[in-house]
């Protein structure tokens, strides 16, 4: 009974990606979405926090980066070692099926399975940790980092790794985990 719900679910996604990947495109994100994706592009947003966490926190910062940093490896290890392994689904650029009416913006298709999206649930894992714990110092613009993560998590779709549902499980992923380390980061941060 559930199998036709799958398939069904399965089919709906590609034709999204086709859509998100091969037709709502444009020259503008073709040069950008691989650049966005690219973690190691955002190391100055991450130094950026670092510096203005700990010139407002002091030593108390330390507290919120280990929490951060067990965040996102809790994330990372859910998506990668229990999903990928448990799913085994392909990516669009290596799936026999569609990887030739997609469209590969990066040099070459990812290793590894394609769901779920870790880039989503490490990402918006932070998003929502930085969200949560950050209020006081962010206020209303903590949200940002919801529209940073979610951007960077299209551009997983648009650049051909990942399908859509891909990245919507990671980001469920991400923003229960970074809900849940916040929750434990203030039970740690008020001992």
């Amino acid at each position: 009974m559930m199998q036709p719900f799958w398939n069904d679910l399965l089919a709906k996604d590609k034709a999204f990606f086709a859509i998100l990947n091969g037709k709502w495109t444009n020259s503008f994100f073709d040069t950008i979405m691989p650049w966005v994706r690219d973690s190691k592009n955002w190391i100055p947003l991450y130094i950026g926090i670092l510096i203005f966490l700990f010139y407002k926190w002091g030593k108390s910062g330390w507290k919120w980066l280990l929490m951060a940093v067990i965040n996102v490896a809790l994330t990372d290890q859910i998506s990668s070692s229990f999903f990928k392994p448990f799913f085994h689904r392909l990516r669009p650029c290596a799936d026999p099926e569609i990887m030739y009416h997609s469209r590969l913006l990066l040099a070459h298709c990812s290793g590894g399975f394609s769901f779920t999206s870790s880039h989503a649930a490490n990402h918006f894992g932070l998003a929502m940790f930085i969200v949560m714990t950050m209020q006081p110092l962010l206020k209303k613009y903590r949200f940002v980092f919801l529209f940073w993560a979610a951007t960077i998590s299209y551009a997983q779709i648009y650049v051909g790794v990942h399908y859509p549902l891909d990245v919507f499980v990671g980001a469920i992923i991400g923003i229960i985990g970074g809900f849940l380390s916040s929750k434990l980061y203030f039970k740690i941060a008020n001992a």
